[in-house]
């Protein structure tokens, strides 16, 4: 790998193309790896209470999360299988046996629609302005990767959050992807282009932080590897090893942000399923208050080992990948550029 910083790539010989390509290969990679897990804890989830019609859960692969809809109760292919799981080995044993291999990844296509694309954009705009900042900022370089992570999602999050919005509903309603036009179309007529936008906010609050803290402490981190080790070039174990504690430390910081966007996700799901307006307030901070009133200030860090466990090794694995995609890349571009230069030369 390239002793370059990783977003130094922009400046030396790798096309923003490329760079979509390194990220593009990146998410599926990571979408490969990590959608049995939540496959096997929604299995887990179903045994323990059954969802009914209208109940909403929340698949996350580690990149982003999606809110799915149940339509008939416990027919859709991720828990419609009966059997009893006596945990997490016991489910991946079991669904394997009688379902095969494929059913492990019945989550996958619904990442393959939305992460892939969302983490392309994000990815490509983070190493442009990366390479952009660390000049312009001079002695406050150090801080770019900081600045240029919290652009980067701000970004990508407002592109995505309008297709994350019509699909959710679209899969509430039982929309097929034809009536895509007709349902953006209803959308705006009836609530206005800003409801397209609906639960940005919340999305940025958890998502900004958590993108500024890993990308500083990813750069640091890998620097600080580097110096110890005493290498010019980080290897790819450098770089997993500062994905995923970088990853680790900025899911423990923005966990709280994490549980209010999930559970006003569900709540808003379930009243789109039922065709009902909302009846609570669904802002940030009234979400917050509702937790703690029903669970104490220990409800707003719910779910912490399991986010821990799934966003660590997606971290670590999607900025590997990335960097080795790179690498690749930069060879690649290196190799063709002296090519015609030593056959002149000889």
């Amino acid at each position: 790998m390239s002793g370059q910083s990783p977003t130094s790539s922009a400046s030396n010989g790798i096309t923003p193309l490329q760079q979509m390509v390194a990220s593009c290969s990146g998410a599926i990679l990571t979408s490969l790896f990590v959608t049995p897990l939540d496959v096997v804890k929604i299995r887990l989830q179903a045994q323990k209470n059954p969802f009914p019609k209208g109940k909403c859960f929340v698949y996350c692969n580690g990149l982003m999360d999606h809110i799915c809809v149940c339509e008939n109760g416990n027919s859709k292919a991720w828990y419609k299988a009966p059997g009893h799981f006596s945990g997490t080995l016991d489910a991946f044993i079991k669904i394997v046996r009688r379902e095969g291999m494929k059913a492990l990844w019945s989550g996958l296509p619904p990442t393959l629609v939305m992460a892939v694309p969302a983490t392309v954009i994000y990815f490509t705009c983070y190493d442009q302005l990366f390479a952009a900042l660390r000049v312009r900022m001079g002695d406050y370089s150090q801080e770019a990767p900081l600045l240029a992570g919290a652009i980067a999602r701000v970004g990508s999050a407002t592109v995505i959050s309008p297709l994350e919005l019509i699909r959710t509903k679209m899969q509430s309603q039982k929309q097929s992807y034809q009536e895509l036009t007709d349902c953006i179309r209803s959308a705006v007529q009836s609530e206005g282009w800003r409801s397209l936008w609906r639960g940005l906010g919340p999305t940025l609050l958890r998502d900004v932080p958590f993108s500024a803290m890993y990308w500083y402490n990813y750069e640091k981190g890998k620097s600080w590897l580097c110096e110890r080790y005493n290498t010019r070039e980080p290897t790819v174990t450098i770089v997993f090893i500062s994905g995923a504690a970088s990853g680790s430390f900025a899911s423990i910081v923005t966990l709280p942000f994490d549980v209010v966007k999930t559970r006003r996700q569900v709540e808003l799901g379930e009243l789109q399923a039922k065709k009902l307006s909302s009846q609570v307030s669904s802002s940030t901070f009234s979400v917050m208050r509702r937790i703690v009133a029903q669970d104490g200030f220990g409800g707003l860090f719910a779910g912490f080992l399991p986010r821990l466990i799934k966003v660590a090794p997606a971290c670590a694995i999607m900025i590997s990948t990335y960097e080795v995609g790179k690498a690749f890349f930069r060879k690649h571009n290196q190799e063709r550029i002296l090519g015609p230069l030593q056959t002149s030369n000889t």
